[in-house]
């Protein structure tokens, strides 16, 4: 079983330390797309976590599934306001079955990097693709490689730098690693957790979605369907399994 790095304290302030990924200007859009994409058929989130996505999703009508490795953040959503109605099934969403399939699969922010081999990312595509019905789809929301914006020599970026908080990630260009390292000050002590990650471009994305049997649909930078560019910090891109 992988290393479940969302345990305990983390996912206890989980929800704080992604606040501004809570604002209805972030979730709106993506729950608007997803629930158009899954139309009157039900959806399997894979690393559902705290229930962020899935819990306005299934608001809108959309009977959700969920995957996720973390008792403890699965534990996070059963203490939410319908939380309990959305059944999860604990294990590592490359790999475990729940047994049916669905109409849509889902990954969002950044989830498939928590995978951190290309074996892992491309079980996922096929796991996926197994809990499709003929014509499901399956949507991933990820970062672009900011590798082209790191000055030259170096293998480190800040994300986050506050008074009380600062975030690095460091790239490993050999391997496609990325570890986020996140230091922070409360009440006058300093927490230090990293966090590894695999980054993953589109283009070695749409060859997973191809190994795994599904054609690419769409690509957008972001969950508001705005073209996505060489300057695309994000996207949004869709696969879909075969009638």
């Amino acid at each position: 079983m992988p290393v479940d790095h969302f345990a305990g304290a983390v996912a206890a302030r989980y929800d704080d330390d992604s606040a501004e990924m809570s604002d209805p200007a972030v979730v709106g859009p993506a729950v608007d797309l997803l629930a158009e994409l899954a139309g009157d058929r039900s959806a399997l989130e894979l690393g559902i976590g705290t229930g962020r996505i899935a819990l306005p999703l299934q608001a809108r009508g959309v009977r959700v599934h969920g995957i996720d490795l973390s008792p403890d953040m699965v534990a996070r959503l059963r203490a939410k306001p319908g939380g309990e109605q959305i059944p999860v099934t604990v294990g590592d969403f490359a790999c475990t079955s729940v047994g049916r399939t669905f109409g849509l699969v889902y990954l969002v922010f950044n989830t498939i990097m928590n995978l951190t081999t290309q074996n892992e990312q491309v079980a996922c595509f096929q796991n996926a693709a197994r809990h499709l019905a003929p014509g499901g789809r399956f949507v991933v929301e990820v970062g672009v490689p900011d590798l082209q914006r790191l000055p030259p020599g170096e293998t480190v970026r800040p994300f986050t730098v506050s008074a009380t908080r600062l975030g690095l990630d460091e790239y490993d260009v050999a391997t496609q690693r990325l570890t986020s390292h996140h230091y922070a000050v409360e009440a006058g002590r300093v927490s230090a957790r990293s966090i590894p990650f695999r980054y993953v471009w589109p283009a070695e994305l749409d060859l997973m979605a191809r190994l795994a049997g599904m054609v690419p649909v769409s690509r957008w930078a972001g969950w508001d369907r705005r073209p996505f560019t060489g300057d695309s910090r994000t996207h949004v891109s869709v696969w879909q399994r075969p009638a």
